[in-house]
Parts: C-alpha cells; structure tokens; sequence
C-alpha cells in the first residue's frame, strides 16, 4: 500500500490544505485543475499539476477517467479526493482502485450504502442509532400524502442523494406536501441523477450536531467527539464548533457510542461524520446520514482533539493504523467560520471577481486558496476560506473569531464576512440556544453601500493618488479635480485624501445599507434621495435603505461623491485609487459594476466637520 507521490482529486482550500499534509509527510504531490483555476494556489503549490478541461466541472473536475489517466501519467500512487466533485463516487473509487491506485478515502461499498439516504437509514437502523419517523423511498404523490399521515406534520420531503441542502423541502400541510413533490424529484434528478425521495419527521427549531468518526477498515472505529453545525442559512452550514455546546451528557454518549457503532458494523475506512437532529425541547437525537469523506468542519475536530486527519487519512492509505492506538484526550474549545464570494443583500448571490487585497489575522488558523490576481469564478462552490479560532472554553473561542474577522480584509469580490461578525455577536448563539433557523435573523450590520447603477465611468479614488511609479508603467491616479475632492472631505470631518469616489459623465445610484453622510462636489449635476432633490456641497444625512442617484453634469464633466469617514478600501502600491487598465485599486480593480458593495470607514471621532463650504 506504500506510495510516494499523491494526486490531489480537488481544488480551492482543501486542495491546499491535503497538499501541504501530504508535503510533511514526504510525499511528492500532483495538482489537476480546470481551465479556470490555471495558476490557482494549489497548482503552484504542488510539485506537478496536470490540467483536465474547461472550467464547467462536468467538463474537468468531475471527469473520473481523467483524474485516474493523470495519476498513472504522473506516477502517482493514490489519490485523494477532498470533498465535494468525486469524493463520494462509488464508480469513481472503484476506477482507482482497478488502476492500481491507492483511493484515499473509505471503500466503494461504503460510499454506496451510505451514499443513499435511504440505505443510509436502513443501516442506522440494523446498528440501532436512534432514528426519527420516516419512510423508505417513495413511489408517486399519493403515497407521500397517505405516509405524512401517519409520520404527522410538519415533514421534511428529502432526496435520498447529494446533500448541501439541495433537493430538500420542508411542508406543513397536504397541500405543501403535494406542491413539492415534483419539484423536489425534478431537482434531485437534475442534481444528483437520482430522483428518489422520501419522508423524515420535521423537527422545528432544530440543532445539527454531528460526530466525528475515524476507522481502520478492519472493526476498529473511534469517535472523535461532537460538532454543532447549526448556524446555517438555505441548509448551508456557515459556522460551527467543537464540541457542541449544550448537549447533556447523556445525549453526547448515546451519539458517539451510536456512531462508532453503525461505522464498525461495516468496517468502516478512513474518515467520516454520522450527522443527527438534536430536539432541545425533547432533549433527543436522531440520525440524518453518513457522511463518508472529510468534512468542511474537519479543522474544529483537529482543533480539539490536536491532530491531523489529512494525515491520518494518508497514513491509513500507506497501511499504518498506530494512529488509533495513541491516547487522545481533547482539550478547549473551537470555532470556524466560513468566508463565501457571496452578495448577502441580493439572497447572497454568488459574487465573481479578481482577488484584489488580502489581509489575513495573526493567531487564528486560516484555510483558503486565496490570493491577491486569485480569479473568483462562478463554476464552483464560493467558499474562499475558513477562519478557526481556539480557547479554553467558548467564550474564549468565540472573542478570538470576532478579532480574527475583525482583522479580515478581502477585496475584489462581495464576501459573507459582515455577516459572520454579527453572527459572533448575536445572543442566542452566544447564549448557545441557536438552532438552524437563527440565521433567518441575522443581518450584515457592516456600513456598506451597493452599487445599484455604476454610471458611465465611476471609480474609488483618494488624493494625492498612486504617484511616482512611472518607470514601471503605471501612470499617476487621483482625482481629475482634486479640489473639489478636498473640499468635499474636509465639510465632512475627513482626512483631505480619505477615499470616495469620482463619478465620469454621469453618476451611479447608491443603495446605503446602513446611515451615513454624504456630500456632492464639483461639477453641477441634479442629485436625488430617495427621488426627492437635495443640494451639492452641503452635507446629506442618507437613511439606512436610503437611495442616492448623481445624475449628468450640465457643465464639465466630473462630480465626486464623498462619505464621513471615507470608503474603507485597501491602498495598493500605497493608494486606493482605482487604475483599470492594470486591475488594481478600488475594491474590485474595476470601475463600479451593478452589485458591488463599497465598505464604508467610520468617522474620526476626534475631527468634527467642518462649516458647509
């Protein structure tokens, strides 16, 4: 089973973090990417990477025969899939495996009977995990209606494959249900090629705690302890933690004791997570499903219980199992929050875009393929990085997140990060009487602006500009009229160059999530909030979901648009100022497109604004 070079079946932060683990234990490691992720990080990172196809990753990513032809080209001895793509593919195992390759991860007939929820349930079931009122697969409508009677509303209608939410619909009435069943088969044979459903009790307000199990293949199977991954949104787990705060005692034996059990009665390999529904009221648990790869949580687990489980998955792979055999106790206690390319105030619509700044927070592990130039594409899961902090208890835990996101800056692209710094905030979460409906209720609270209509040329720009780089090509930026600029910042308490923006021919509108004020200089252009007229060059107070338009100048051409305390925008090459030509500055490298977000800064609290001028 011995190998000395890995392939590396994924992308994004997991293909770095297996890259890296693999990297301290010797091994020489291969990359495969797509058309999009050419030069990504973790094709620079590993010693050969070898491109599959277009970005779409049905074309690249998701092509089993060529991920195994790239292995044997390579020399590569097994593979590691991460998670996502292939990484729960019977077929796709099973293809590696008659390759002579080495498939880093638990067999095909693992994958295959906890890859069905249904067979999932039947095996849960044989091994005595607790379980809620459910059904098999169901075959039309009318059967779906006939068992919700006898399960009791309200139900959750699932498909029996995939997973991340998808293919999932929650119904409190006959009605409801009959108005999804279609909808819900057509989604999961789009999704997953398998329109098979069926019917689960539905718990409300309820918690999704999961435990962590690891196996040798042979019986052997140890429990890692629990997570809590209720703070979701649409079934999408956003932050977790290890252990699961709250659970009593005797719930978090039966849950481990329960797992460990339904793994061994398999022989099952390498690492995986038996996920539940926690019912607080009832104080109960019952099994959801198995998932049979690493987890996107995995690090809360590493945090804890001080270990590696990348390199306990290759370890296993090369035949060593002394790894369950060392005395683990954990210690402490973990959070991870998930940073996403996503819009949070458009339904958090994924966001596209280039990497344009980067800052990162000392003391908290960071997971992420993240780069100043990294291009954001659309083709896959939004995820950017993972931010995980550590303390003695959760309380300690949880401050450190709230720092670590703090002094976390990713420009380029809309992210999730406003909204992660509220949830750390809020009280029910810090209470721990969260469930998985508690983000419904959360909102981003960061002072931010929306782009809603960019205008003919509108771009992030501060004074005196980026100067002085000439002999490398890049020209001198600023404002065209930085007077009006100064003066603009100076009646709203700014430092004379704090960023705003310069508007060319016409102005944008501007959606404000939160307060501010505002002021509009230089050239002569009707401005409106909320439709109603008001003056340039006077301060402007805009309400939170107030909306302001800076139309055409009817004389010259540029008009700025200034805010107390500035735009928060990162300096590059020592300025913010936006140079399009070479993709830098402002916070996407670009003039303002429909859907961006502008971070604003907060006033000065020692400079008062000056007189109108």
């Amino acid at each position: 089973m011995g190998f000395d070079t890995l392939l590396v079946a994924n992308r994004g932060e997991i293909a770095v973090r297996i890259i890296r683990s693999a990297r301290e234990l010797g091994l020489r490691t291969v990359a495969v990417h797509s058309v999009a992720d050419a030069g990504a990080a973790h094709t620079h990172l590993a010693d050969e990477s070898v491109l599959l196809g277009p970005a779409p990753a049905a074309q690249s990513y998701l092509l089993a025969d060529r991920v195994v032809e790239a292995a044997l080209a390579t020399g590569a001895g097994a593979i590691h899939p991460g998670y996502g793509f292939l990484s729960e593919n019977a077929a796709f195992a099973r293809a590696a495996e008659a390759a002579g390759l080495v498939f880093v991860g638990p067999r095909p007939e693992h994958l295959e009977v906890f890859g069905s929820k249904h067979t999932a349930r039947d095996a849960a079931r044989a091994a005595g995990v607790p379980m809620l009122a459910g059904t098999g697969l169901l075959e039309s409508s009318d059967e779906a209606l006939a068992r919700a009677d006898v399960v009791g509303y309200p139900v959750m209608l699932k498909a029996t494959a995939g997973g991340g939410g998808i293919g999932m619909r929650a119904c409190h009435s006959p009605a409801e249900l009959a108005d999804a069943w279609e909808a819900v088969r057509r989604t999961a044979g789009a999704s997953f090629g398998s329109a098979g459903v069926f019917l689960e009790r539905l718990i409300t307000a309820a918690r999704h705690v999961e435990v962590q199990v690891f196996g040798d293949g042979d019986g052997t199977v140890v429990s890692l302890g629990d997570r809590d991954c209720s703070l979701q949104r649409r079934h999408q787990k956003v932050v977790e933690e290890a252990p699961a705060p709250g659970l009593p005692d005797a719930v978090r034996a039966e849950i481990a004791d329960a797992a460990r059990r339904l793994c061994a009665s398999v022989a099952y390999r390498s690492a995986g997570t038996v996920e539940y529904v926690y019912d607080a009221e009832r104080g109960e648990a019952a099994f959801l499903e198995v998932n049979t790869r690493l987890q996107v949580e995995h690090p809360v687990t590493e945090a804890v219980w001080g270990i590696d489980l990348v390199a306990w998955m290759l370890r296993l792979a090369q035949g060593d199992t002394t790894m369950l055999d060392e005395p683990l106790t954990p210690s402490g206690h973990a959070v991870e929050a998930r940073v996403y390319a996503e819009n949070p105030d458009r339904d958090h619509l994924p966001s596209a875009g280039t990497v344009t700044a980067v800052r990162l927070p000392g003391g908290a592990r960071v997971d992420t393929w993240i780069e100043p130039g990294a291009e954001v594409t659309t083709h896959y899961d939004p995820l950017l990085a993972k931010v995980i902090t550590t303390g003695t208890d959760r309380a300690q835990a949880w401050d450190a997140l709230g720092d670590a996101l703090a002094a976390t800056t990713i420009g380029g692209v809309a992210t999730n990060l406003g909204l992660l710094r509220a949830i750390g905030a809020t009280p029910a979460v810090r209470a721990a009487t969260h469930h998985t409906g508690t983000l419904a209720d959360v909102a981003d609270a960061d002072p931010r602006v929306e782009v809603v209509r960019p205008g003919m040329l509108t771009t992030v720009q501060d004074w005196p500009g980026r100067t002085g780089l000439w002999h490398v090509g890049i020209p001198p930026s600023g404002p065209m009229d930085d007077l009006s600029f100064r003066l603009g910042n100076r009646a709203l308490g700014n430092a004379d160059g704090a960023p705003g923006l310069e508007c060319t021919l016409d102005g944008p509108t501007l959606r404000f999530r939160t307060p501010a004020t505002v002021m509009v200089t230089g050239a002569p252009a009707p401005v409106t909030l909320d439709g109603m007229a008001v003056p340039q060059w006077e301060p402007i107070d805009v309400p939170a979901g107030g909306t302001l338009s800076v139309g055409a100048p009817s004389a010259g051409m540029r008009t700025y648009l200034l805010v107390r305390g500035g735009l928060d925008v990162p300096g590059v090459l020592g300025s913010a100022a936006t140079f399009d030509l070479g993709r830098i500055g402002g916070t996407t490298g670009s003039p303002l497109r429909p859907g961006d977000l502008l971070p604003l800064g907060r006033p000065a609290p020692d400079l008062a604004p000056a007189a109108p001028v």
